[in-house]
């Protein structure tokens, strides 16, 4: 019976330095690929989205991840109160909001503070 020899390449004595280091080599390269094309992309995407989450305040007009879109009335530690017609109030979790499509106006009286700091500035 003739029997076949189990052939690992990786462990052969001669000229398995080189095709180790070659595979080594391909999977640096592979992972770098990766990183760059979706990982570091998707963190990004991340960060913005916690960052807008952690924005939100009254007033601004903003749409769900259901499509519903409407007016923050309040904002709670994880939660967020849309008004979405003239009677109509929805609660939502924060994470349930997909974009700001406006922020909210700063008041009158804001504007009127910014302004006087800055004719404070001036002077």
């Amino acid at each position: 019976m003739n029997q076949i020899p189990f052939y690992v390449p990786l462990l052969q004595a001669t000229g398995g330095g080189g095709q180790l280091a070659t595979t080594f080599i391909t999977f640096g390269l592979v992972f770098l690929i990766f990183y760059f094309l979706i990982i570091r992309p998707q963190n990004k995407k991340q960060k913005e989205a916690r960052q807008m989450l952690a924005n939100l305040k009254k007033g601004d007009r903003v749409v769900t991840i259901g499509g519903i879109r409407g007016t923050i009335q309040s904002v709670k530690d994880d939660a967020v109160v849309i008004k979405v017609d003239d009677n109509t109030k929805i609660e939502f979790n924060k994470t349930a909001v997909a974009a700001v499509l406006s922020p909210a106006k700063p008041d009158k009286q804001e504007g009127d503070k910014l302004e006087a700091d800055s004719s404070e500035k001036k002077e």
